[in-house]
């Protein structure tokens, strides 16, 4: 009993660094670069021209760290409490192909895209809205600490998607641990405030399928539409992509140096600054 006592609660605090040092350090890196070593030089290109104020990254932090708490207790259910033997989740690898092994990370993220869809525009419903996603969307030009800033209602909605994968179908939690990676980096990707797709993407063969940082950065800005994670077929599909969107990607990604110049010029003569920031 001691040794199994012992035992789970190693794998807890494991699992809960694991979680924890991925937001970490994805979100940490894309900070360093983008809001502290390339600030100024790639100002230009930031799709809001402002930045966050201080409080709104100690926001967004704080409530990341009680997410991180609230999907560890979630992956515990799943894989390490007695409910575990109730999934189906497998530990040797060999028990399926390794086919099969991809297979289910790219089905993971084809369920998790429509189980986000569905549920965070459920969550933009007027009497759900206040108690469940409110929190996230006190940031309204999001910085990448806002990766994983929810409340914890909102908090046990998302990391629930875990418990749908283990219960339909045979999944390896490397498969798991694979898929929240990509999970973690593109939400990240999602909450940078930069384009990282090219000119043109949105209007393109595969772009318009797929979501970008310009078209959640308009989420968070405007409080409605745009509601998927990796994919926008559920958006055009349903008819919720906000109007503007491939017009708002080509304006960003039409910026050059010369714009750069011409905000330059703008601060020089008092009218502004980089480090212009909103006001809650």
């Amino acid at each position: 009993m001691t040794t199994d006592w012992l035992t789970g609660n190693k794998n807890v605090l494991v699992l809960f660094s694991v979680i924890l040092l991925r937001y970490l350090i994805l979100a940490a890196i894309a900070f360093l670069l983008y809001y502290v070593v390339k600030k100024r030089n790639w100002f230009f290109k930031k799709i809001q021209q402002r930045f966050p104020l201080r409080k709104d990254y100690l926001r967004e932090i704080v409530f990341s760290v009680i997410t991180t708490f609230i999907f560890t207790f979630i992956g515990y259910i799943v894989f390490i409490s007695p409910l575990s033997r109730f999934t189906q989740a497998y530990y040797d690898i060999h028990a399926h192909s390794i086919v099969y092994f991809i297979g289910t990370i790219f089905l993971m993220i084809l369920i998790h895209d429509t189980y986000f869809y569905w549920t965070h525009r459920w969550m933009h419903s007027k009497y759900i809205f206040p108690w469940f996603h409110k929190v996230h969307h006190l940031s309204t030009n999001p910085s990448p600490w806002a990766a994983f800033a929810f409340h914890p209602l909102e908090a046990v909605i998302e990391g629930s998607v875990i418990a749908v994968f283990a219960f339909l179908f045979p999944v390896h939690p490397l498969a798991i641990g694979i898929f929240l990676l990509f999970m973690m980096a593109y939400n990240v990707y999602g909450h940078l405030g930069y384009e990282l797709y090219p000119k043109g993407f949105s209007k393109s063969v595969v772009g318009k399928w797929i979501n970008t940082s310009i078209n959640h950065n308009m989420h968070h800005q405007h409080f409605h539409g745009n509601y998927g994670l990796y994919f926008l077929w559920w958006d055009r599909w349903m008819g919720t992509i906000q109007p503007g969107y491939d017009e708002r990607f080509e304006e960003v990604k039409s910026r050059t140096d010369q714009t750069a110049t011409s905000l330059s010029n703008t601060r020089s003569a008092g009218l502004g600054t980089v480090n212009t920031s909103r006001t809650l």
